[in-house]
This record gives C-alpha cells, sequence and structure tokens, in this order.
C-alpha cells in the first residue's frame, strides 16, 4: 500500500529516495521547482542532463515522459525529470498531466526508489489549474501499481497546501 503525504515546503529540502522536477523540455534548468533542484543539488545534475541530450533527447525530452539523473547535493539518490504539459482552455491535456506522474512511477520503480517527492506539475508558468491538477495528480498516484511505499506531494505555499488537503480529502 503506497501512502500519500502532502508537505508544505522546499522540495529540494526533502530526504527521499527521489525527487520529481518539474523540468522544460530542454533538461538544462529553468525556473520554478526546476531552477531550484539545479541550484542546490549542483552541477552534477546539469551534466548529466546534458549527457541525456547528447545521447538519448536531442530535441529535448518529450511532455509526459520521465528519465532519471543523479541527485548531486540534493538529500536524494536521484532526479526524476518529467516535463508537464502547458495548460490550454482550447485543448484537453489532462491525459499529458497524467502521464508525468506514471511515468515518473514507473522510472521510481526501474530504480529501486521507495519514497518520491513530486512537486505540483504544470501549475506555475504552465498555469494549470491548482484544483485541476492535484485532482490529476492524486487521481494518477492513487490508480497507479507501485512499489513507491512513500508519495510525498511538496507544495510550496499555503494556497496550493490547501487545495491539495481538500482533494485528498
Amino acid at each position: 500500500m503506497t501512502g500519500i503525504l502532502l508537505v508544505q515546503g522546499d522540495i529540494t529540502h526533502q530526504s527521499v529516495d527521489a525527487i520529481v522536477n518539474a523540468a522544460n523540455s530542454s533538461l538544462l534548468g529553468g525556473g520554478g521547482v526546476d531552477g531550484a533542484i539545479h541550484r542546490r543539488g549542483g552541477p552534477e545534475i546539469l551534466a548529466e542532463c546534458r549527457a541525456l541530450r547528447a545521447a538519448r533527447y536531442g530535441r529535448g525530452l518529450p511532455t509526459g515522459q520521465a528519465v532519471a539523473t543523479t541527485a548531486g547535493r540534493l538529500d536524494a539518490r536521484w532526479v526524476i525529470h518529467t516535463v508537464g504539459p502547458v495548460f490550454s482552455e482550447d485543448e484537453d491535456r489532462s491525459e499529458l498531466l497524467a502521464s508525468c506522474y506514471r511515468e515518473s512511477l514507473g522510472v521510481a520503480d526501474a530504480l529501486g526508489a521507495r519514497t518520491l517527492a513530486f512537486p505540483a506539475i504544470s501549475t506555475g508558468v504552465y498555469r494549470w489549474p491548482m484544483a485541476d491538477a492535484a485532482r490529476i495528480a492524486l487521481e494518477t498516484v492513487r490508480s497507479a501499481e507501485t512499489a513507491v511505499e512513500e508519495i510525498r506531494f511538496v507544495l510550496f505555499d499555503t494556497p496550493a497546501y490547501e487545495v491539495f488537503a481538500r482533494q485528498i480529502g
């Protein structure tokens, strides 16, 4: 049985096997969670991301997929990078957002991770409405078959935490 926890705080301070990064497709760092993970984790993460770009993801990591690197100086073994979709009022991209969670769990299982910390994927600059993002995230992880024993949703601020808390019941 997988336990789901909500934590308010900074995902880069979590002590877990793997931290999920809401990455951009370039895998080369950016703003928000992505930038914070790269800054705190150090240059080892960027070096592995560059190697992935050179070897397998020359055009970048596709939306909804996930790939792992070292966690560098973070208190984790791995960072699992996933690219969330940009929210659109004209096109339902919910399946791509759900795929980020499923694919990240699949990578975590392949690595042998037992504890995993997720941010609220696509809710920052990609503008996904928090309540809908929380619903998709929680439904997806609850229905996933995974060996991960503990899933933490690490929400940066009180409003995000409260939205997830209402959704979790």
